[in-house]
């Protein structure tokens, strides 16, 4: 059984507690802190969209559709569907001579209430562009509009259908992962995501190692490991994109810029690299809880960094609320989490 890492406080009494695991792990593979289960497979969900984007940096497709900084990081984000992630995603397809249509991520309504009330009030309707994945995806179209150049064909047919396991574009993107990860995953148990691509379930273990790699290129062919740096550096100028207005990924990587890349994944999963210490980390909360997640992934960033940041601290110990505004609880490590993480 995982240990607790997470406790909910009503008043001064726990009322709740998140189990779950963690990986930290250098970019060959040594083991710098564990806790629960690490071999035991997860499904990463969009906590691996930085490992996704390494084809779109390394086939040249970036570069041949001229990406900026705001569209690669649209591609690693799981954005709130803001007017500015909405531009971005149609611009880079626009890039291409196409339009929301080209994507098979699906329709998804903003995850900003206000966005989503304001669309509603003025009768405007979702679109793929919405969608917290139309970034990545919109990347996966430019890969797909590179390779169809390549071969001759015809880039709209080669394009249909790239979310298959087998379409070429995924298989890329498989093949990234699995270097990234040391796993084949090919092997591993397959499921369908939110946006329609596959999805594996790989240990902790190797999910810590693949952002260790990832932050120091370690393990990765000289073209991932430019791609990695790559896609990072423009996280870090454009940290908005990955995430919006008051998200985690987007407040964190503002305030520490490439000290730090972390990205959240459904169902409590949470990725991360820390490029100058040449570590990795991977964690996930047993439930599934997002508030858990982030406060876990704030209190390993604060003890790793050495930092006593205030907005880390404001998520490791989030300071619980009711409708009045009134304190009523709040969160903090578990003891668990605090050893594993204390100096020495």
């Amino acid at each position: 059984m995982n240990p607790v890492l997470i406790e909910v406080l009503r008043g001064s009494a726990v009322e709740s507690l998140h189990a779950g695991a963690l990986a930290i792990v250098d970019a060959s593979g040594a083991v710098y802190t564990a806790l629960g289960d690490i071999d035991r497979p997860i499904f990463p969900r969009s906590a691996v969209k930085l490992l996704q984007a390494l084809p779109l940096v390394a086939s040249g497709a970036a570069e041949a559709f001229q990406l900026k900084d705001e569209e690669l990081a649209l591609a690693c984000a799981s954005h709130s569907g803001e007017p500015e992630h909405v531009a971005t995603a149609a611009g880079v397809l626009a890039k291409l001579g196409l339009d929301e249509t080209a994507l098979e991520c699906g329709t998804q309504w903003p995850g900003r209430e206000p966005v989503l009330r304001g669309m509603v009030a003025r009768g405007e309707q979702a679109t793929a562009l919405h969608n917290n994945c139309s970034g990545k995806h919109g990347g996966f179209v430019c890969v797909a509009r590179l390779m169809a150049r390549g071969a001759g064909a015809d880039p709209a047919e080669f394009a249909r259908g790239y979310v298959a396991a087998e379409h070429p574009v995924m298989r890329e993107v498989s093949a990234a992962l699995s270097v990234a990860t040391g796993v084949d995953v090919e092997q591993a148990p397959r499921g369908i995501d939110g946006c329609s691509i596959p999805t594996f379930a790989l240990p902790l273990r190797s999910l810590a190692l693949a952002f260790a790699r990832a932050g120091t290129g370690q393990g990765l062919s000289a073209a991932n490991a430019r791609a990695a740096r790559r896609l990072r550096e423009a996280v870090a100028k454009a940290p908005f994109m990955v995430g919006g207005t008051d998200r985690f990924d987007t407040l964190v990587m503002q305030a520490l810029g490439e000290r730090l890349f972390c990205k959240i994944g459904a169902e409590g999963v949470y990725c991360a690299a820390l490029p100058e210490l040449g570590l990795g980390v991977a964690l996930k909360i047993d439930d599934g809880a997002t508030r858990a997640a982030e406060a876990a992934m704030a209190a390993v960033a604060a003890a790793l960094l050495r930092t006593e940041d205030d907005l880390l601290h404001s998520y490791s110990h989030l300071t619980l609320r009711n409708w009045r505004g009134t304190e009523v609880g709040s969160l903090r490590p578990a003891q668990a989490l605090n050893q594993a993480l204390s100096p020495g």
